[in-house]
């Protein structure tokens, strides 16, 4: 009963908090007022106030009360491609993506609808066709549309933060027989892309994940050598 009134109170300084009616600063109410507004005990208002400061919403300093901080403004996670600057950073933006993409592709397979179904299709025959002038671009919509097929944002989201860089960079760094002017390698990573197509369809979720570890640890490997 406690736990459920404290909920309430929380509830109610949070919106003033978030729609600034308390702004960064101000001293909450006192024990007393808050009790007398709620209709609540003072225990039931001190778990709120250590709730609110357990979400970093306020401070509470002995003898002076508790006052609102500043509520973080929202970010994008971004990443500039002129932080990447070493092999030891390429690498570890491959293992990121491996951490990212394996799972991704699991639940592409397990959630896709036939709208994301025909997208993942699409995307499979536009690498297969593309140039080498536009083949980054082309490797990339492929990933971001086995990511949109989760329907989860938060994949597209990150994968979007990335961009075309995280298939360009490593391109950078490795020799001639692994660029997309080489109809070799081409195939290879075409290959690759159409197992992972495949599971995805097929909807066999392990498939699907082993598939992009292997092209991406396919991709690791060739850094490495």
């Amino acid at each position: 009963m406690t736990t459920t009134l404290a909920q309430r109170v929380v509830a109610g300084l949070k919106e003033r908090i978030l729609d600034g009616r308390l702004a960064p600063g101000t001293k909450l109410p006192s024990e007393s007022d808050l009790i007398d507004e709620y209709a609540v005990s003072r225990t039931v208002v001190r778990e709120a106030v250590t709730r609110l400061r357990a979400e970093g919403l306020v401070e509470t300093f002995q003898g002076r009360g508790s006052f609102v901080l500043t509520v973080p403004e929202p970010t994008s996670f971004r990443v500039e491609a002129s932080a990447i600057r070493t092999q030891h950073d390429v690498l570890a933006m491959v293992d990121f993506r491996l951490g990212v993409e394996c799972e991704a592709a699991s639940l592409a397979a397990t959630h896709h609808t036939p709208a994301a179904a025909d997208a993942v299709r699409a995307a499979l025959e536009a690498f297969a066709t593309a140039g080498p002038d536009h083949a980054v671009e082309a490797d990339f919509a492929f990933h971001r549309a086995v990511a949109a097929a989760t329907g989860n944002r938060f994949y597209v989201d990150l994968l979007d933060s990335l961009g075309p860089m995280m298939i360009m960079l490593p391109r950078t760094r490795l020799p001639e027989e692994f660029s997309h002017h080489d109809a070799t390698h081409v195939d290879r990573v075409r290959r690759e892309h159409d197992s992972i197509g495949a599971a995805v369809l097929a909807r066999d979720p392990e498939t699907a994940r082993a598939a992009m570890r292997l092209h991406l640890g396919n991709t690791r490997r060739r850094l490495q050598a």
